[in-house]
C-alpha cells in the first residue's frame, strides 16, 4: 500500500545513526544521503528516509502518530529496541512485550527516535 515513508529530522547525522541501527537489527543496510541531503533506506517493500524540512521549520513528531516495522521474530524487536536505546532513542510506552488485543497477541515494542517520532516494532504471534 505505501511506497515510502518520510520523517523529519532536526539532526540528520544523529537521526542516521539511530535508523542504521535500529534497521540494521533487523537486516535493512545503512542509509545513504542523496544529495539534498535526505537518507533512504531501501527494502524491497518499501523505503524509509528521513529529512530536514524543507520549510526550515524544525522537525517535530506527530501527535498520535506511530510508524510500525514489522519484526520476524520476538527476539528480532528486542535487538531493534536494544540498537535504537544505545543509539540515541528513548523508551516510550510500556516496556517490549506481549499484548492481547482484538488483532489477537502482538509483541510490541516502542521507541522515540532523536526528533521524537514515535515508533514501533510489532510482531504478530502465531
Amino acid at each position: 500500500m505505501f511506497s515510502h515513508i518520510m520523517v523529519g529530522a532536526n539532526d540528520t547525522a544523529a537521526s542516521k545513526a539511530f535508523y542504521d541501527a535500529t534497521l540494521g537489527a533487523i537486516g535493512v543496510a545503512p542509509g545513504f544521503a542523496d544529495d539534498k541531503g535526505r537518507v533512504f533506506w531501501m527494502t524491497p517493500t518499501g523505503i524509509f528516509a528521513i529529512s530536514t524540512p524543507i520549510d526550515g521549520n524544525p522537525a517535530c513528531h506527530g501527535n498520535g502518530s506511530t510508524i510500525g516495522f514489522a519484526m520476524a521474530s520476538p527476539e528480532q524487536a528486542d535487538a531493534w529496541h536494544a540498537a535504537g536505546l544505545a543509539n540515541g532513542g528513548t523508551a516510550c510506552e510500556d516496556p517490549p512485550g506481549v499484548r492481547e488485543g482484538a488483532m489477537g497477541p502482538l509483541y510490541l515494542a516502542y521507541l522515540r527516535d532523536p526528533a521524537g517520532n514515535k515508533l514501533c516494532a510489532l510482531h504478530r504471534m502465531g
